[in-house]
């Protein structure tokens, strides 16, 4: 798990190395361990290493190939390097590392960009061919490792994130109107190529983008998962089912066991992460370090949930850390949590994350999480009124459960140079859902939640905050053949016990019983759901300030009614609307964008 950076230049100069050291230096908090540079001709390439696997420097990055005329920058892990290396071995492979970078490298050589479609992993990287030129940027299925990308004249720069791309300079910061429809729509969601800024873009999950020597470039997107149910899954009664999900799951958290160095866990004390932890048990890890965050209570909501984590903690004999966060400590996270945004995120589980992560990465460096499975099992409460929802009324479905307002009420919100005459965010919607490829209305909403939204909420969530400590969280539920089986599970096992029917009954043989039938929680940061007192000035601050004023996104009456009774305005999820608005200023002047 790294930083990576690149540069690549189309009109005959030579890259700049200080922009990617920039980028670099930027990206220093996602790889402690070690950095490297490499630079030839019109492509220099970056690296910040946090070291997982082979822990000596024969991993370290950029890794060269003089041999083979390869060069490349890693981020992520992929799980079957180990037989992917003996499979290369056998046909005539030589290695000077125990890592799984050359082991990209060797693939990418033998395979091709093919080679993303042997990889059980999350990753991004960045191959350049010597002989001809050819630069190729992947990213893993699930969008799990982030690439983010800016053209500027005659070259295109590469980062992990988009504050280093920012950070090295030339990058138009004006704010995509677009990209601010998304951001109102789908409470902060901006989905791939698009960012908040109009100089920025991001490589979409499951592409391999190719850049020929004089600029041209072409995308190749080398998985989708089908939402149908599958032939050679018909017949399958609920408790196969079940049994496939078990054992799909199992197979999940058995490949992410693999590092060079221990695997914790993060315990909320939900279903989704008691059942990585049972599972880790029954794999017969031992000593397994697990980790809870509360906080103290705010406005009458509680600010933890221990009673539950405990429970599975004891239950499995973990070596179990309890991390209780004073209130007056969130503040001072807020703006590391803000710091560490890769985008805007409205979601009060950053803070969370961020401070979890600070406390988690002083005992471990990786950690599995148990990110995904409400997207992918419906288990959130918007998908039950989706259920046998005729194709044709689909579109108008989702939007009244997901969507944070209508369009026309942007009118009253936004100010009038940034607003669109179309409905831009429906129409992204239209377009998923219109795919082939889902059966049911519910089918395609989860098809858009688990490739679209999840990829820039979630899952970018947990990789900023984890990575902001150079922790490393892997997904389980996010591995792809379980997302693959998921997808063809009946729309009415999932639905079932309130959401997540078949991982509810698939989990009694594990875990518990009392942690699966408890009411779902979250992560609470009540200092933030609950606008008040440090926190509400730091929102009346940003909106205020003159480069708020300059950039003049938001109405005046609009921000004067939310700061004016701050904890009342609720979108159609019920998140705080000042919260959701003051993020985006906090955001933008965290990173110095005017």
């Amino acid at each position: 798990m790294c930083g990576i950076a690149a540069e690549v230049r189309f009109d005959g100069g030579v890259a700049d190395v200080g922009a990617v050291a920039a980028m670099c230096d930027q990206l220093a908090p996602r790889g402690p361990d070690g950095s490297g540079a490499w630079q030839s001709g019109p492509v220099a390439l970056g690296h910040r290493r946090l070291r997982i696997i082979d822990l000596t420097d024969a991993g370290a990055q950029p890794m060269v190939d003089l041999e083979l005329g390869l060069t490349c920058v890693f981020n992520g892990i992929v799980y079957n390097y180990r037989e992917l290396r003996e499979e290369l071995r056998a046909a005539g492979y030589r290695f000077g590392s125990t890592s799984d970078t050359e082991v990209v490298l060797k693939a990418y050589h033998r395979w091709g960009a093919a080679c993303v479609e042997r990889f059980y992993g999350m990753f991004a990287f960045v191959v350049v061919e010597r002989d001809s030129g050819r630069v190729v940027v992947a990213r893993d299925r699930l969008g799990i490792k982030p690439v983010y990308l800016s053209r500027g004249p005659g070259r295109v720069r590469i980062a992990s994130s988009l504050p280093a791309l920012v950070r090295a300079g030339g990058v138009d910061t004006s704010i995509d109107p677009v990209a601010l429809h998304h951001y109102m729509s789908f409470h902060s969601v901006v989905p791939a190529p698009r960012t908040i800024l109009a100089g920025v873009g991001k490589l979409p999950p499951a592409t391999v983008r190719t850049y020929e020597p004089d600029g041209r470039e072409s995308d190749h997107v080398y998985w989708s998962p089908v939402h149908e149910r599958r032939p050679d899954l018909a017949g399958l009664s609920p408790a196969d089912w079940q049994d496939a999900v078990l054992a799909s799951l199992r197979t999940a958290v058995r490949r992410r066991m693999v590092s060079d160095v221990p695997v914790g866990v993060l315990l909320s004390g939900g279903l989704d992460s008691s059942l990585i932890v049972g599972l880790l048990a029954e794999e017969g890890q031992r000593d397994l370090a697990t980790f809870s965050i509360g906080f103290e209570a705010v406005g009458g909501r509680e600010g933890d949930e221990f009673a539950y984590s405990d429970v599975v903690a004891e239950h499995f004999g973990t070596d179990h850390h309890r991390l209780l966060v004073p209130t007056a400590d969130v503040h001072a996270g807020l703006d590391g949590a803000i710091g560490a945004m890769a985008e805007p995120m409205v979601s009060h589980d950053c803070v969370a994350f961020y401070l979890l992560a600070q406390q988690v990465s002083r005992h471990v460096k990786v950690v599995q999480s148990g990110q995904g499975a409400d997207e992918v099992l419906a288990g959130y409460d918007w998908y039950p009124p989706l259920a046998g929802v005729p194709a044709g009324r689909a579109v108008d479905a989702y939007s009244s459960v997901f969507v944070d307002r209508p369009h026309a009420e942007l009118a009253g919100i936004l100010a009038d140079r940034w607003l669109l005459t179309e409905d831009a965010s429906r129409a992204f919607v239209a377009d998923h859902f219109a795919r082939p490829g889902a059966d049911t209305t519910l089918d395609r909403a989860l098809r858009l939640d688990s490739t679209i939204m999840l990829v820039d909420d979630p899952v970018k969530r947990v990789d900023n905050m984890t990575m902001a400590w150079g922790l490393e969280a892997r997904v389980p539920f996010l591995d792809h053949e379980f997302v693959e089986l998921a997808a063809a599970v009946p729309p009415e096992l999932k639905l079932a016990q309130g959401g997540k029917g078949v991982l509810k009954e698939a989990a009694r043989a594990v875990i518990p019983a009392h942690v699966i039938d408890r009411p779902k929680g979250y992560f609470p940061v009540p200092a933030i759901i609950h606008l008040e007192g440090e926190y509400l000035a730091s929102v009346r601050e940003a909106l205020h300030a003159p480069e708020a004023r300059e950039r003049g996104l938001f109405r005046g009456d609009y921000t004067d009614r939310l700061l004016a009774d701050p904890n009342t305005h609720r979108t159609t999820l019920g998140s705080n609307q000042l919260w959701q608005v003051g993020l985006l200023e906090l955001w933008l002047q965290r990173q110095g964008i005017r």
